[in-house]
């Protein structure tokens, strides 16, 4: 079964393609190229997908889109990959889940969600924890600063900053995934170009 897998490069959507994968389906990475700042889209550091994708061998398909014409751009692209279901990584937002689901009813294809409405308890999630090497690429929240840009995910955890997820899933920010235990390769970081401007900042890979 193909599935076009929404992937952005942080730890939900590299989740979601280890689900699909551990599932028996046949992935199709679909990247979206947002707008700065979309509110359906993850932004910093797609262009290094590519190295995620390689790593993982599998087929990867870029679609640029901006915030009015995005659910024409993928339905468009997801008829002409034939996919048969859609998996997000989905986790928390109502508003990302009920626009994907839209998508795969007009396609009349089911669509998965592995980690909708996990909490930190539970063991997908503890596990994404222990074994994915997540950093965080961007910080748009009070309470978020610069010092968390480029940094390991469970420091951002471990700070347990009142009113932010620790999951980032209030769209706080965003995260990337250097290596899983089912990448080929890591990723090598050899530094991060990081820019701030006192309320929202964002790392990116160089």
């Amino acid at each position: 079964m193909r599935v076009g897998i929404l992937f952005s490069g942080g730890k939900d959507s590299v989740f979601a393609t280890f689900w699909a994968l551990t599932h028996g389906f046949e992935p199709v990475l679909v990247t979206v190229k947002p707008p700065e700042y979309s509110l359906m889209f993850h932004h910093p550091n797609i262009d290094q997908t590519k190295k995620q994708a390689k790593s993982l061998g599998l087929k990867q398909v870029f679609v640029e889109t901006t915030e009015e014409n995005w659910r024409e751009r993928l339905i468009e692209v997801f008829k002409e990959l034939k996919v048969e279901g859609i998996v997000a990584g989905a986790i928390a937002s109502e508003y990302q889940r009920r626009r994907i689901d839209s998508i795969g009813e007009e396609l009349q294809v089911p669509t998965y969600a592995p980690l909708w409405h996990k909490d930190l308890d539970d063991s997908l999630i503890k596990e994404m924890l222990e074994y994915f090497e997540i950093y965080v690429t961007a910080v748009s929240a009070e309470g978020l600063t610069a010092d968390f840009l480029g940094e390991p995910l469970q420091k951002l955890k471990d700070a347990k900053i009142p009113n932010i997820h620790p999951f980032l899933e209030g769209g706080e920010g965003e995260t990337f995934v250097a290596n899983a235990p089912f990448f080929k390769k890591r990723i090598n970081i050899k530094k991060w170009k990081k820019t701030w401007d006192g309320v929202r900042g964002i790392a990116e890979l160089s």
